[in-house]
C-alpha cells in the first residue's frame, strides 16, 4: 500500500496520551506567560518607585506602596541589635548580609536596615560588625513587605547578638528587640554612610526567563502532536501489514 493510501487511526491509547498531556503543556505556556506579564508590571513599578524623589521615613509611610522608593534616614544605629544574614555570595566569596536596627530620630520610629555584605571566612567565628557611634545620615531605598513569611534559622543562645539567621522573618526578629519595628526593611544605596558592599543581586527571575520557559512548553506541545500524528498513521500501517 502506497503511503497516500494511509488512514489516520490513532487509536485509544494513542488518544488518551494526547489528551492528557497536551492541555496540560498549554496550560503551563499560558502559565507562564501570565508570569511574564506580572513579572513586566513589577519591574514597570519597582522602576517607577526607584526613580521618585527621596523621602523622610514619616513621609514614605503615607505611601500606599513604599516598596522601592528612595528613602532619607538621620539617626543612629543600634549597636547591639544585629542579624548576619547567612550564605550570601558574592564574587564566589562566602558571607552574610548585615541588617540592623536603625533608630529614626524625625519620625521617632526604628527599622531593621540592610548595610550590605561583608566577608566571612572563617566559620569558627563570627564576623566583626563595625557600627558608627555617632548620628549618621543614609541613603536607602524600602523593601517589599513580601520579604516577610520566611523561616528563621538561628545559631547560638537567644541572648547571643549578632545572631545568625538564614532567612528574614520580621515577626520573629522583632520579638528580640525591646521597641516596635515597622513591617518593611530598608537597604542602603552605593554612596550611603555605614554601608558595607552593596552589589545587590537582580530580581531571581526576569520577564524574558519566563517568556522562554512558555516558549518551551508550547514547542513540546507542538512536538506531542506532531508526534501523535505520525504515531496515529504509523499505527495504521502497521495494522493492515499485520493483516497481510
Amino acid at each position: 500500500m502506497s503511503d497516500s493510501a494511509k488512514r489516520f487511526a490513532p487509536g485509544w491509547p494513542l488518544w488518551i496520551f494526547l489528551l492528557a498531556f497536551l492541555p496540560l503543556l498549554i496550560i503551563l505556556g499560558f502559565w507562564q506567560l501570565d508570569r511574564a506579564e506580572e513579572k513586566r508590571a513589577m519591574q514597570a513599578q519597582m522602576d517607577a518607585n526607584r526613580s521618585a524623589v527621596a523621602e523622610t521615613l514619616e513621609q514614605l509611610q503615607q505611601q500606599s506602596d513604599p516598596s522601592w522608593r528612595p528613602l532619607y534616614l538621620q539617626g543612629r544605629f543600634d549597636p547591639e541589635r544585629i542579624w548576619l544574614l547567612d550564605n550570601r555570595i558574592r564574587g564566589g566569596k562566602a558571607g552574610v548580609e548585615v541588617l540592623q536596627v536603625f533608630d529614626d530620630h524625625a519620625s521617632g520610629d526604628s527599622l531593621i536596615v540592610n548595610r550590605g555584605w561583608i566577608p566571612w571566612p572563617d566559620r569558627r567565628q563570627r564576623p566583626t560588625v563595625a557600627t558608627p557611634d555617632q548620628d549618621v545620615q543614609l541613603d536607602a531605598e524600602a523593601l517589599p513587605s513580601a520579604e516577610q513569611g520566611f523561616t528563621l534559622g538561628q545559631s547560638g543562645g537567644t541572648s547571643d547578638w549578632p545572631k545568625l539567621i538564614s532567612r528574614v522573618d520580621l515577626e520573629s526578629m522583632a520579638a528580640g528587640v525591646e521597641r516596635p519595628l515597622l513591617g518593611w526593611t530598608a537597604r542602603l544605596k552605593t554612596g550611603s554612610q555605614a554601608a558595607f558592599k552593596l552589589d545587590w543581586p537582580a530580581l531571581p527571575m526576569t520577564a524574558s526567563k519566563h517568556t522562554a520557559y512558555a516558549v518551551q512548553w508550547f514547542a513540546l506541545a507542538i512536538a506531542l502532536l506532531a508526534l501523535f500524528i505520525w504515531a496515529g498513521f504509523q499505527s495504521e500501517h502497521r495494522g493492515k501489514n499485520n493483516n497481510e
